[in-house]
């Protein structure tokens, strides 16, 4: 039997850019972590007309089922779509990966994935991109 964890699975960490939002994934992602998420990413939405997101999975333990299927992480998900510009995706599980290249090519959001040794060069793509969707 597994103990449950009483520390977030998605962590906000630092950017240095009030218009860019890092979050950090530890361990297995529970309903209260993606909706901790979006309402981080809706406040940023209401402040900021255009956000950056980097989400860096290093300890990804998989993903609840009540998290899958979140009605306010989905609405957030869907207002995103007018409010972010890039969407860099660093050490995503393989089905993260696919779903991120199989809709990039429809989504208004410029989203890209990263191996976890190209930390760097997700920061240097976020960073780089702050004109060039249109607001």
């Amino acid at each position: 039997m597994s103990v449950p964890h009483s520390d977030p699975a998605i962590r906000q960490t630092g950017s240095g850019r009030a218009d860019l939002l890092v979050f950090e994934v530890v361990s297995k992602i529970r309903r209260s972590d993606i909706e901790t998420m979006a309402k981080t990413v809706d406040a940023a939405m209401d402040v900021h007309d255009r956000i950056d997101i980097l989400l860096l999975f290093t300890d990804f333990e998989g993903v609840t089922l009540g998290a899958l299927f979140d009605g306010e992480a989905m609405q957030v998900g869907l207002r995103s779509n007018t409010h972010v510009r890039r969407y860099a995706v660093v050490g995503a599980p393989a089905v993260a990966e696919a779903m991120i290249r199989l809709f990039d090519p429809v989504s208004p959001v410029d989203a890209r994935t990263f191996d976890l040794d190209q930390l760097a060069e997700a920061r240097t793509w976020v960073d780089s991109g702050s004109d060039t969707r249109p607001g």
